[in-house]
């Protein structure tokens, strides 16, 4: 094993070791050295975990592999998330933390990491554009299998507002989620790809190993990460909740911005260096998957965590909650909208990121649906200016793709080009 390779798990071991001794030897000295201890142990095997992951695609190609990468990386956050869920089934005070985590890292991939993505790509093409005299490059051309995440998205977006109408999540609801979920894998399994396989940082190191090593090392990085999220997600969701009361901060607010940037940071990290090697469509693939997890099985299984903790039925929303569904589901209809096209343009990412950015200093009931309908209206627009390609990308999910002449039947309506990447001016 190379020894960098060597050098970058260890550092992730260190880090998290002092987590696994306050864990087995229940030392729990104060609420905010509880949150920093174990929050570095979570953000470290979630390194463990993403690198393990990009480097299993080496094993398993295709759109499948982008899918169960993006589940994968979200694990720290299912942990959090449907640890309070669980326990919100005997402790009705948590009920209000059931799904902030998800609320907050659903908007946090959108509104910040699909900007991130785009605008580094797009800085990285502009600058080998200018250094070959070329004209300037002013979107990224997502790729045309793109458009089966893009369509089970859009279906997810919209499902997802019968949350906020129903007032809880239902059970039977929950597990309609969870096959809908089970039903993307099964239809990402039977896409076709490029055949390319694209490693950075850690993951290039572990994908270049042999075979047998390779495969052990990356078994081996899942279980020990696994365990230590596992161990560490309890003592970080309890140290969360109580470290608001300590430092004078809304619990809420931690619950659901702290944890996700947490558990989201390696994604990030990898995505952005993708974008930083011009695969900015590679990054922007694997952020659009974590939303349809999201969406589907992480949702789907927050009423079944409230029952086995002892709840007994659905899970109840307070209005706090509700509000938190509305605006998140017209955030993922406001980004399906503008990636409809499946072209990203530079402003549509610097609106999402503006947009993202209002939502903090929006703290009342009234200014949150306002921003919801701002969102809504948003989207309106780009289905106007996309409208040729609603049809086809609400389709994408539920047709064979049928190849012939290189073309895919579910982009008989649209006019973009094959190539995926960052597009210059006039393409």
């Amino acid at each position: 094993m190379p020894r960098a390779l060597i050098r970058r798990i260890g550092l992730c071991l260190l880090i998290a070791a002092p987590a696994i001794v306050f864990r087995v030897l229940g030392f729990h000295p104060n609420a905010v050295l509880d949150l920093i201890v174990f929050g570095a142990a979570v953000v470290a095997a979630s390194f463990l975990l993403a690198w393990a992951a990009e480097a299993a695609q080496k094993d398993i190609s295709g759109p499948l592999a982008i899918a169960i990468l993006a589940l994968i990386a979200v694990l720290p956050e299912y942990a959090v998330d449907l640890y309070y869920a669980f326990r919100s089934g005997y402790d009705p005070s948590y009920e209000q933390f059931a799904a902030a985590n998800m609320t907050g890292s659903n908007r946090l991939l959108l509104g910040f990491g699909w900007p991130l993505v785009v605008i580094v790509a797009l800085m990285v093409a502009n600058r080998v554009a200018k250094s070959k005299k070329a004209a300037r490059v002013t979107f990224l051309q997502l790729p045309r299998e793109s458009r089966l995440d893009v369509g089970f998205l859009a279906v997810l977006a919209v499902v997802a507002f019968a949350i906020p109408l129903l007032g809880h999540i239902p059970i039977w609801f929950g597990l309609v989620l969870i096959a809908a979920f089970a039903f993307y894998l099964w239809r990402a399994s039977q896409a076709e790809s490029d055949g390319e396989e694209h490693f950075v940082g850690p993951a290039a190191l572990i994908a270049d190993l042999p075979q047998r090593p390779r495969r052990l090392t990356v078994i081996a990085l899942f279980v020990v990460a696994a365990a230590i999220i596992l161990a560490c997600a309890e003592p970080f969701a309890e140290a969360l909740v109580e470290s608001g009361s300590a430092l004078g901060i809304d619990s809420y607010f931690l619950v659901q911005w702290l944890a996700p940037l947490a558990s989201e940071a390696p994604e990030f990290i990898i995505a952005v260096m993708f974008a930083l090697r011009g695969m900015g469509a590679a990054a922007i693939g694997t952020l659009i998957a974590s939303k349809i997890n999201q969406w589907s099985l992480l949702v789907g299984s927050l009423p079944l965590a409230h029952f086995f903790g002892g709840g007994g039925g659905d899970l109840p929303l307070d209005a706090r909650q509700i509000e938190e569904f509305v605006l998140t589901g017209s955030q993922t209809v406001m980004g399906v909208a503008i990636i409809m096209a499946l072209r990203f343009h530079w402003w549509s990412a610097a609106s999402l990121a503006a947009i993202f950015a209002v939502q903090f200093f929006v703290t009342d009931t009234g200014g949150r649906y306002i921003l919801s309908g701002v969102q809504i209206a948003i989207a309106i627009v780009a289905l106007i200016i996309h409208r040729r390609s609603i049809l086809p990308t609400l389709a994408a999910p539920f047709r064979r793709r049928v190849r012939g002449d290189g073309s895919d039947d579910a982009l008989l309506a649209g006019a973009e080009p094959a190539a995926s990447g960052p597009r210059r001016e006039g393409a």
